[in-house]
């Protein structure tokens, strides 16, 4: 759902499964394939809405958002055009499918909250996250978006970590 509303947002997608999901989906040049990054996804998607008007979407998921002090930061700093989709299946997906806190522990949306970022949603279905992703205003938005554990089966990304980078800064400047 969210790959087929993409229109010139920037995106940086977490590592692993939900970048090469998104390469399935919708492959465009302004998508920036995280490979070996863990946790780094939300703090590269906010030095980019820090330099860029351009809105700044992030995928990233539970266990990598857990992994880092990143979302007070955001709010701190609180860009208004970043989005943060926070991919949450309870399990760290790309590595075996290990549960992570937020399976049935931590809840994403209130750490969001407590971290300090005013602009929350929780979703459970595609029609709650299509109405979530319409009504997005100014950021930093975050929507915690709550999946079924589990993956598509998509092939890996065919590109180079150089290959990615050189045409989404390409993207970027048009």
């Amino acid at each position: 759902m969210i790959a087929a509303g993409l229109d010139d947002e920037a995106v940086i997608a977490n590592i692993g499964v939900p970048s090469k999901e998104l390469y399935a989906a919708n492959d465009r040049d302004l998508n920036f394939y995280m490979l070996g990054s863990y946790t780094q996804a939300t703090p590269i998607g906010l030095g980019l809405s820090l330099a860029t008007d351009r809105d700044v979407v992030v995928l990233d998921g539970d266990g990598s958002l857990l992994g880092t002090a990143a979302l007070p930061v955001v709010a701190a700093e609180a860009p208004a055009n970043l989005t943060i989709v926070c991919l949450d299946n309870g399990a760290f997906g790309s590595t075996g499918g290990q549960p992570t806190p937020a399976a049935g522990l931590v809840d994403m949306e209130l750490v969001a909250r407590a971290a300090g970022i005013r602009n929350t949603c929780k979703v459970q279905d595609e029609e709650g996250l299509a109405e979530a992703w319409e009504s997005r205003g100014p950021g930093p938005t975050f929507i915690h978006a709550v999946l079924a554990p589990g993956n598509a089966q998509v092939p890996n990304i065919p590109l180079s970590p150089v290959e990615i980078r050189e045409r989404f800064v390409r993207a970027l400047r048009r």
